[in-house]
This record gives structure tokens, sequence and C-alpha cells, in this order.
């Protein structure tokens, strides 16, 4: 009895938790053998949103903030995501650091 009580109330946390997560807005960066698109990202101020990094390059990639303390290794044709907290209005810098180079890009928070 005491565990289908929690079976239910797990998954009822799991089905709110779940709608939470589709409320979030979802941002898309694609990355291909040293080129971003978009290199500058409009983001929402004051609210958590879910990056989708796709890697459609042949070489290795990875997603980096420093100042966001996020980064993310993709293989060639892999995708993944991360959750970023609510920024504050400002410009917050990534980069994909197998290809420094030419692989700078921006967050931009309004």
């Amino acid at each position: 009895m005491k565990f289908a009580s929690l079976l239910i109330g797990g998954l009822g946390l799991a089905a709110c938790l779940g709608a939470q997560a589709a409320d979030m807005p979802t941002l898309r960066l694609e990355l291909k053998d040293g080129v971003l698109n978009p290199a500058r990202i409009q983001a929402p101020a004051g609210v958590k949103f879910r990056l989708e990094i796709v890697n459609t390059g042949k070489t290795p990639v990875e997603f980096e903030s420093t100042q966001l303390r996020k980064e993310k290794v993709l293989a060639p044709g892999a995708q993944s995501s991360v959750v970023i907290q609510p920024l504050t209005p400002g410009e917050y810098k990534f980069f994909d650091e197998f290809h420094m180079n030419t692989a700078q890009g921006v967050i931009v928070a309004k």
C-alpha cells in the first residue's frame, strides 16, 4: 500500500515536471566544422530556457561558456541540450572550444 502511494506520487511529480519542461522556451544552435548558426542568439531575460545544440558537421564540437558555466561535447551528427537558468539582461559569450579561431558567439538576454 505504501509503495503504491509513493509510486502514484512520483508519477504525479514526473507529470508536473514534464509539463514545466514543455513550457520552457527552446532555442537552437547549430555547430558545423567551426561555424555557428546563429552566432548571436536572442534570449528572454529572466526566463529559464533550453538551448538545443546540434552538430551538423564532420568534426567533434564543444559548446562552452565560462560565463554560464556550461559545456557540452558532441560527436559529428549528435545533438543535445543544456538548460540555462534565468539571465539578467546582458551578453554572455560562448564558443566551440575545438574551433576557437572561428566559432565565437554570444547569447543576448533582453
